[in-house]
Formats: C-alpha cells, structure tokens, sequence
C-alpha cells in the first residue's frame, strides 16, 4: 500500500490530483491483492490494468503539455521516461496472469508504486524546481 503524502506534491494542482488518482489506483490493486474472498481475480486485475493504462497516457498528456508550456528544460528524457512506463504497460503478459493472480498481482502493484514515488521525487520534481 502507498499512501499520498505532502512530500510528493509538486504545487501544480492539476498534476497533483492526477498523482494522487495514480496512489487510488495502485491503492486498489493492494486491496484486491489482500482480498481473499475473491478467488478468480483475472477480470479484476484486467480492469485495473487498463484503467492504469487509460489514466496513464491522460495524465502524461497532461504532464507533458504543462512541460512545455513552461519551457521545461528536460521534457524529451521526462517524455522518454512516461514512454518507457507506457510500454512495460504495454509488454503486460496477460496469459501469465492465470498463473497465480497473487503473485502476479504483487509485481504489478511493485512495480507502479516503486515507479510512482521514484518518478514523482527525481523526475516530476524537476519540473517544478
């Protein structure tokens, strides 16, 4: 579970509660994770994998076009960056989900949240230094 703190906001409102929908979203594949009173979790984990990827390509639309917008220096590698996440996205191999959906689950879950907080403190924080 991640949880959204202060430290993480960058001051621009719009990009802020986007973020803070990326923690709800990540928040979500934790509790479906913990839940144990669902025992075929394949429809489940599909609908928050595209919901993330859908949120996802909105918000870094977003991002970016506030990037440039202010001039941001950086904005090709942050775009590289958002385009890298985009196709681990992409490279999802739903086959292996029915493997054990737990196991699955937690990568998932692993991988957006050490993503999201790594990308929001080096990355996202830049733009508005």
């Amino acid at each position: 579970m991640v949880k959204w703190e202060d430290k993480y906001s960058l001051g621009v409102e719009s990009i802020d509660a986007q973020h803070q929908e990326l923690f709800h979203i990540a928040n979500r594949i934790y509790e479906l994770l913990k839940n144990e009173m669902i025992l075929d979790k394949f429809d489940h984990i599909m609908e928050i994998i595209d919901e993330l990827k859908n949120y996802t390509v909105d918000h870094f639309k977003d991002e970016e076009e506030y990037m440039k917008s202010i001039g941001y220096k950086k904005f090709l590698s942050h775009k590289v960056a958002h385009t890298d996440f985009l196709d681990k996205m992409e490279s999802i191999d739903v086959n292996k989900i029915d493997n054990g959906h737990n196991e699955y689950l937690l990568g998932i879950l692993d991988f957006v949240c050490v993503w999201l907080v790594e990308h929001i403190m080096k990355e996202d924080k830049l733009i508005v230094a």
